[in-house]
């Protein structure tokens, strides 16, 4: 991995994002991921053992719920949305994901698709209508718990597999009471990816680029006749930061709960030309992965503030976190809502290139 050179600034640079540099307490409003308050240590499960993946929908006569787990006293269930050695292989063309029923669980109306895990993703729905929240529960061989919010309806969402190779388990679960959710359904099951990029190259439930039509179009034009993965991510960076600006209104629907669960809209984001730091780092994360370079999506903390930014790979460097901005010689750590909102001062060029200032909680 690419390391720069570490230069330090008083953490008090972050109030030049008034919208988005908010305390660890006040956020997740990343919907753990971008959306709205809550702790930042990592959520407990108080868990009752599982049975085994329903490989079929229960009998009639079955209890209704197979399970229940508490979403843990620290967690806001309501606000919350918010993983190298060879080299990627060639795309052929959008890598997108597919349901396809090979492997599968249902139970209690939802279902789980694992057929692509090998590809870095799961994918799980509830075809039909429910007036609890529902939520995913993805747990990979780290034993971190990513949860995301699921809307009902027939309509599949995709879940990256961000530990890479190991044992997952992902459970479906409904809204009881308070931050009590019931086991809809669970899947258990072993993942060897076929590409250890798989997981950074599809689009998934916070990085989707799949329909987005327009986001794509960009990112092909923007990146016309370049093959440098680093020219590329360049290229990208710079239209991002000139174009868009920091959505303060949207920032604070976020905080208050009135956007609960917010999950960028790539094609939105690129016409409206505004948006908050979520939106940043998964519009720039989406064109680069449509464009075939490797990028994560990383979830944490800048000093004291919950927030996301990028890291991609190169062939040449491996992977560079937080990578998108160029000096002319090297490549710095780089979340481009900073950049953005600080007009790319050196101050906040410095804050940005000292890698001590980042630390890592979620891989998307």
């Amino acid at each position: 991995m690419k390391k720069t050179a570490v230069i330090s600034l008083l953490l008090s640079l972050l109030c030049l994002l008034p919208g988005c540099a908010k305390s660890a307490s006040d956020e997740e409003a990343f919907g753990t991921s971008q959306p709205t308050q809550a702790q930042p240590s990592q959520p407990a499960a108080e868990e009752t053992p599982s049975p085994a993946p329903e490989p079929t929908v229960p009998p009639e006569d079955a209890p209704l719920f197979i399970d229940e787990v508490s979403m843990g006293g620290d967690i806001e269930a309501g606000n919350e949305v918010i993983p190298l050695g060879s080299s990627p292989a060639p795309l052929p063309s959008l890598l997108l994901p597919e349901a396809s029923g090979v492997s599968a669980a249902k139970g209690n109306g939802a279902e789980i698709d694992y057929s692509n895990a090998a590809d870095g993703y799961v994918m799980g729905r509830f075809p039909g209508t429910s007036e609890k929240q529902l939520r995913v529960r993805v747990t990979g061989p780290s034993g971190t718990n990513y949860d995301y919010l699921l809307p009902a309806g027939e309509s599949w969402s995709t879940f990256p597999l961000s530990d890479g190779n190991g044992a997952y388990k992902v459970m479906m679960l409904q809204n009881t009471e308070g931050k009590k959710y019931a086991v809809l359904c669970t899947a258990s099951f072993t993942v060897t990816l076929k590409d250890e990029f798989a997981p950074f190259l599809r689009p998934n439930q916070y990085v989707n680029y799949e329909g987005a039509v327009e986001t794509v179009k960009q990112a092909a034009a923007l990146t016309e006749d370049i093959e440098a993965p680093l020219e590329k991510v360049g290229a990208v960076y710079n239209y991002v930061v000139k174009t868009l600006s920091y959505d303060k209104a949207r920032a604070e629907a976020v905080i208050n709960g009135q956007l609960a669960g917010y999950l960028p809209v790539l094609d939105s984001v690129l016409a409206e030309k505004k948006g908050i730091c979520f939106d940043y780092a998964a519009l720039m994360t989406g064109m680069l992965r449509s464009q075939g370079v490797p990028c994560k999506l990383v979830v944490g903390y800048a000093g004291t503030t919950y927030h996301a930014w990028v890291s991609v790979w190169t062939r040449e460097t491996g992977w560079v976190d937080n990578a998108i901005y160029f000096d002319g010689t090297t490549w710095h750590r780089m979340d481009p809502t900073f950049a953005s909102s600080g007009n790319s001062s050196e101050a906040i060029m410095q804050f940005i290139g000292d890698g001590k200032n980042y630390t890592v909680k979620y891989l998307y």
